[in-house]
This record gives C-alpha cells, structure tokens and sequence, in this order.
C-alpha cells in the first residue's frame, strides 16, 4: 500500500525541492502541497470529514511554514488527527529543538539539507507508525476525526461596546440548544465574565499558562461549571497575571477546549495582547462587535485594518455585529460594511439599557427575561451563525448583509470554510 504523504511547506523553493524528494521515495504517493499553516488544517479536516483512512500517513513540516510558527501546528495536528505522524524538516538538528519537536507531537525530525537516506528512513518509520494507529483503533477511528468543536471570537471596536453581554448570550444559547458549550475570558486584565455571572473562582486561564500538555483532567480542574451547564474558563482575578498567557498559552488552551466543547465562545475584550490574537487567527467565526456611532465605526475599521497588516485575519472573513441598533439613525449596517469591508450580521441587536441594568448589577445575565428585546436578538444572532436552533424570527430575518449567495449559504466565512472542511 503506498504511504500518502502531505507536505506543507510556505517558501517556493523549499516546496520544489521537499515535493522532488518525496517523489523519488519508495511506495510513496505525495499529495499536493499546501503553503501555510490554515490550508493544512482545513485540508485535514476535510478529509477526516470523510473517514480517517482519508487522511494522509505521513505530513512534513517546513519549519519556515507560516502563519503559525512550525511547532505550534505540529502541535494542533497531533491532538486534532492523532492518526497522522508529523515530520520536522529544519535547519536546527540540536538536541534542544529535537526534545521540543517530540513535546509538541511530532513523530520525527530531519535535517535541512535533505538527504535521501535519512528522509526516506524517517518517513517509513513514522508511515509504519500511523498504520500501527489505525489498526489499533480500528472500528473505532470514526471518533477520532479531529474536526473538535466551533470557535467563535468576540472582539470589541472599542470598549464599552457590548462584547461580553454579546460573548455570553451567545454562549448559553449553544448550551440551552442541547450543545456543550465553554465560554473563554481571554480578556485578560480587565475581564468581567464572572461579575456579569455572579461567579466566585479560584481557578483562571493564568493556570494553565505554563502547562505544556493540557490533559482533560488539568482542563476539568480549571473549568468553572455554570448553573446553566455552561462552562467557564476566566480570566484572572489579579490582572497582572494575564500578562502570563501568550499566544502559544492561547493556541493550547483553545485546543484543549475545541476538543472538549461542542462551542467554544471566547470573549477577547477591546485591547487585543498576543493571546487575543492567537484567538482570532484559531477562530472559525471572528466577530467585530460595534455600535452606530462614528468613533466605534473608526475603531472598528481600524481593528479589521490592524488584523489584515498582521496577518491575523482577512476583513472578509470578519462578521461585525451592530449592537444598541436604532432604525432612525444615521450609521446603518450598509454603511458600516462599506467602511469596513467585512461581512455583517443580519441580526441587529436593539439598545436596551433598562432591561439589562438591573441583571447586570445583579451578576445574574443569565436570569434576563426571555422577552427581552436584547436576549432575543442575541439568540437569533446564535441561530444564524449556526451556534444554536434557529428561531422562527432567524430564519425570517438573520441574513448576513453582503453575502450574495443563495440561501443555503449564508454563514460567515470562517464556519463556511469549517464546513466546507467538514467541521
């Protein structure tokens, strides 16, 4: 049976001379070669969307693959399609990069540069290994297709603008659908999920910043389970500790969750650090959060612009929602999608100051009346991302303001692309 290997390798030169050597291999068969670190996911997950024997033996990561540095996607590979065994090709051979290679779940490493020899030996060694895998799961390889949960982030224009009400609504409609669902504090210095619940924790995300291998036990032990079956994973209570999570902190503990959760809500705040960052570029529905004033208008152009020179997001690929909406004011939806260029949600969510005032104070938003103008609109704002049932009132009217398309396909761009690849 010949061994099915994937490249994935972003510089053009490095692609001719990997895809030439793998060729030459015996009993090989390369696949096409993907160029960063987004397709090489997305193609995984389609193919394990069909069946893990889909899925290639064997895939080889250029170190300079990118957006996501080299370890951080073995990393993602190894605990989203543990049936594939990742190679490293670099330049670095040392003992130091090695060991942390193996920690972050590759199967081998080699040597930049490439030798027939040593290529072709590693390659049968870790083909054997991920056959060895398959068998041992046999009939129950289904379950481990790796496709994990949707993630969703929740960014502010500026604050002030509504994006935690916003996270959390959004997270107990998936959990009061019948979806296991977790919700994220990845605001890390100043936010405010557990006022707004009412929660006392001892726990935070800051503990699970230094751990390397995030264990469902580890992840338990620092989830706070929610009367509403919603879990919570908070930010710290010193905000100073934030200052302990970073992206890679971010990038683990968005996995860890995905494979857990069925939806997983994270609430990045206004200010956007490394981890927020992280969050955004790992989600598979980025929302922009806004009001119809020009300063978050600004602000949120501004964000879409800042994430577009970073790399962290393409603006198309971006939902904003229009909260506090009122029909008689000047800034519609149309214009803030002209400005901003991004796709927004059919779904606006009406101002409703009073109706929140006396839950909030309470740290009961989980208590609002289900006849609340707000609570209604955030929910059908769930159905129409596919986070939770729609509603009469989605299907009626939650279409998202510059997709063309028919109307079958009225998602977001990022769940498009996750569907697509069979999440």
């Amino acid at each position: 049976m010949p061994t099915r290997i994937l490249p994935a390798v972003g510089d053009a030169d490095a692609v001719r001379s990997v895809t030439t050597l793998l060729s030459q291999l015996p009993d090989a068969e390369p696949v096409a070669p993907v160029t960063d670190s987004t397709q090489l996911v997305d193609t995984l997950a389609r193919l394990a969307a069909e069946s893990v024997d889909e899925l290639p033996e064997v895939v080889v990561v250029h170190e300079r693959i990118g957006p996501v540095p080299a370890l951080e996607l073995i990393r993602e590979v190894a605990l989203r399609f543990p049936a594939v065994g990742v190679i490293l090709v670099t330049s670095d051979a040392s003992p130091g990069l090695f060991q942390a290679a193996m920690d972050h779940g590759a199967r081998g490493l080699v040597a930049l540069p490439l030798g027939y020899e040593e290529l072709a030996s590693r390659v049968q060694a870790v083909a054997q290994w991920s056959v060895g895998v398959r068998r041992h799961l046999g009939s129950g390889a289904d379950l481990l297709t790796g496709s994990g949960g949707t993630v969703v982030t929740v960014c502010g224009a500026k604050g002030g603008v509504g994006t935690t009400v916003t996270a959390i609504n959004l997270a107990l409609a998936a959990q009061a659908s019948g979806r296991g669902s977790a919700l994220l504090d990845m605001d890390l210095q100043t936010g405010d999920i557990a006022s707004y619940l009412d929660v006392q924790f001892r726990r935070s995300v800051a503990d699970l910043a230094a751990i390397t291998d995030i264990s469902p036990r580890v992840l338990a032990d620092a989830v706070f389970r929610h009367d509403t079956g919603l879990a919570l994973l908070l930010a710290p209570g010193e905000g100073e500790r934030g200052e302990e999570v970073g992206d890679r902190a971010a990038r683990q503990i968005i996995s860890a969750l995905r494979s857990r959760y069925e939806v997983v809500v994270v609430d990045c705040g206004a200010q956007l650090g490394g981890a927020g960052a992280a969050a955004v570029e790992l989600a598979d529905i980025a929302l922009l959060v806004t009001t119809p004033d020009v300063i978050a208008v600004r602000g949120a152009k501004r964000t879409v612009r800042m994430w577009d020179r970073l790399q962290i997001r393409k603006a198309e690929e971006t939902t904003v929602v229009v909260n506090r909406h009122i029909r008689g004011t000047e800034i519609q939806p149309a214009l803030v999608q002209r400005i901003t260029g991004t796709a927004v949600a059919g779904t606006t969510v009406p101002a409703g100051f009073k109706e929140l005032q006396s839950v909030v104070d309470a740290g009961r938003l989980h208590a609002l009346d289900h006849r609340s103008a707000v609570k209604q609109a955030l929910w059908r704002l769930a159905g129409e991302l596919g986070l939770a049932a729609a509603t009469e009132g989605t299907r009626r009217g939650g279409r998202l303001r510059g997709d063309r398309g028919h109307r079958g396909d009225r998602a977001p761009a990022g769940l498009r692309r996750r569907r697509e690849a069979g999440g």
